[in-house]
């Protein structure tokens, strides 16, 4: 009864009320909203008294705070915010964001945070009415105050901000090129003993660390010492993780990275993963998880890479080589994805290779053949796949079994271990003639290549497929290789490879069939034709959109192939003489004096 008495008397004596029986109906407000925040603001929007605050929300009266802790207290609930707009709330609050007063701009603080919550109408409001900028300006100029007013009122305001922009790239940008990640950095570094505004401030990082633009800005800033020297302090898990929440996004920026390895993150991260390895708590495994795949992340940086590597004789890449070995799966996980990030640059995988890496990754993998984990396995062969991409290193990972301990994974059904597994074999094989010309002969795989040459869900798969028979085929020149390839079904899809709107696949495709045709004509003759090589290789030389070395290896081919009697008709029958003398007068040389060959080779012939 007391409340609609209130309400009534707001509606009716807003306009010559005295202030004394004003507060008193305020004061009936706040103390049924403490008691029932839901019933008593569903009354407050069905008596239409919000229309009536918008008069009272003016800097000279007395009043002014109350009614925006009012306003505040309603929009907690999201079936308010609307009806707080469209009452019209919002520019006079934006308004009191220019007075002195501390309580006023604390409640208007709060009204506005909330009503901004979850609410795109609220934002735009804000917006609008240019509410985030004079909020912006009051951080700066409170940053350095440290009593508790100034103190609570910064919390505010981030938090106002923080419901702003939340999830909001429109409004993140707005609030970054107004220049406040300086400012919250600051504010961070002063007030890191306060743990309510500590807390705000690593939400909003949060906000807005997602976003390119924020990265850049953070990058000048000291924001990594900060963070760094905050983790440090903390003990409790829930606090640890918001921290990690801000440092994950943030680290993806390879300056970021650098300062994050110089603030002492790693050591922060590796202290974490030591103490909690061996324990089952969620926490703890959630904590080891995360602090291992931040640890990855900072190796993705090319410097902060390198200086952890420290030539090899680095404490941190010493420790996380005994990832590897461990029982715990995020951590083999973890050191093979190191591994493999180390192992960017020609001088770290010739160092690593010489110094037995190998033999922990096969070994990692051997554990994991049978029902194993599939993100070790695509881990440890992206490591290895890595390590042999140095021509040195080759023929000793070879020699070390890498090819047969890769070969154990051939019946995986999971495309990405699969991808991985061609991409290693590729780069082994890569002018190591004997090495392809014993995988080129091994039945089984080369009929598995063929089958995965028709993944047509699995673009990578196929592709890698496709490059790893061409491959074996070029590397080995083995007339066993072919017929091996042909018995299996392959040729049709080296075929198909050669129409690929990738040049270098197109090319790695027509050097194999001219190797074929070459070396085993007559055993292949059947697939060409079936496969129609001969109609692919005019479209190729007919289309000025093809390359110069896909129009001359094309060349090269054709004049293989009319060794061939059905093919050789084929090729009369479709005018080539026509296209190549064309191309005689190509810009590119080597192409014209091949197509001056071509046309000798195919007059004769004719």
């Amino acid at each position: 009864d007391n409340l609609s008495d209130a309400l009534k008397k707001l509606k009716i004596t807003t306009t010559d009320s005295t202030a004394d029986s004003l507060e008193g109906c305020l004061d009936c407000l706040l103390q049924a909203l403490a008691q029932n925040n839901v019933e008593t603001s569903e009354k407050i929007q069905k008596s239409g008294v919000l229309q009536v605050f918008a008069s009272l929300l003016t800097p000279q009266s007395s009043c002014t705070a109350k009614v925006a802790n009012i306003i505040a207290e309603v929009a907690r609930n999201e079936f308010m915010r609307n009806p707080c707009v469209d009452a019209g709330l919002i520019p006079p609050l934006v308004q009191l964001l220019n007075c002195k007063d501390q309580e006023v701009l604390l409640q208007t603080g709060r009204a506005l945070g909330n009503i901004c919550y979850d609410s795109h109408e609220g934002r735009n409001a804000v917006d609008h009415a240019g509410g985030a900028h004079i909020v912006v300006d009051h951080l700066r100029s409170l940053c350095s105050k440290t009593d508790p007013a100034s103190e609570k009122l910064l919390t505010v305001f981030c938090g106002m901000l923080m419901n702003y922009s939340n999830e909001n790239d429109t409004l993140q940008s707005q609030l970054i090129n107004m220049g406040v990640i300086p400012t919250l950095v600051k504010l961070l570094g002063i007030h890191c003993q306060n743990a309510a505004l500590t807390e705000m401030c690593l939400v909003a990082f949060g906000n807005l660390a997602e976003l390119e633009s924020s990265k850049e800005q953070f990058a000048y800033t000291n924001v990594a010492e900060e963070l760094v020297k905050l983790f440090k302090k903390q003990i409790e898990h829930d606090k640890k993780e918001m921290i990690f929440e801000v440092l994950a996004p943030l680290a993806e920026n390879d300056v970021i990275k650098l300062q994050l390895v110089e603030a002492g993150l790693v050591e922060c991260l590796l202290e974490i993963v030591q103490k909690t390895v061996d324990s089952d708590k969620e926490d703890d495994v959630a904590e080891l998880k995360t602090a291992s795949d931040l640890m990855v992340l900072l190796l993705l940086g090319d410097e902060s890479m390198q200086k952890l590597f420290e030539g090899g004789k680095g404490s941190v890449f010493q420790r996380v080589l005994s990832w590897i070995p461990s029982n715990s799966h995020q951590l083999q996980l973890a050191g093979a994805l190191a591994i493999a990030n180390f192992a960017r640059n020609d001088g770290n995988c010739i160092h690593m290779v010489d110094n037995g890496i190998v033999q922990k990754l096969m070994d990692l993998l051997d554990r994991h053949v049978e029902d194993g984990n599939v993100t070790v396995q695509h881990a440890a062969l992206s490591a290895l796949r890595n390590l042999a991409i140095p021509v040195v290193n080759k023929a000793k990972m070879l020699s070390a079994g890498v090819a047969e301990a890769v070969l154990k994974f051939l019946r995986s059904e999971m495309p990405p271990v699969q991808f991985k597994l061609l991409g290693t074999l590729r780069m082994l094989i890569d002018a190591q003639a004997e090495a392809a010309e014993q995988l080129g002969k091994n039945v089984k795989l080369v009929e598995r290549l063929v089958e995965w040459c028709e993944a047509k869900d699995h673009a990578g798969v196929m592709g890698e497929s496709n490059r790893l028979l061409s491959a074996l085929i070029r590397h080995s020149k083995s007339k066993d290789v072919i017929r091996t390839i042909v018995q299996s079904g392959g040729i049709k899809h080296l075929v198909t490879m050669a129409t690929s709107e990738h040049v270098i696949m197109q090319n790695e495709a027509l050097v194999a069939l001219a190797l074929i045709a070459a070396l085993e004509l007559v055993t292949a003759e059947k697939d060409l034709e079936n496969a129609q090589l001969v109609q692919i290789l005019h479209r190729l030389l007919s289309d000025d959109r093809s390359a110069p070395e896909i129009k001359y290896n094309s060349m090269v081919l054709i004049c293989a192939l009319i060794g061939s009697e059905p093919l050789q008709k084929e090729v009369q029958s479709m005018a080539f003489l026509e296209v190549i003398s064309k191309l005689r007068s190509h810009e590119n040389k080597t192409v014209a004096q091949q197509a001056s060959l071509t046309e000798q080779r195919l007059a004769v012939e004719s």
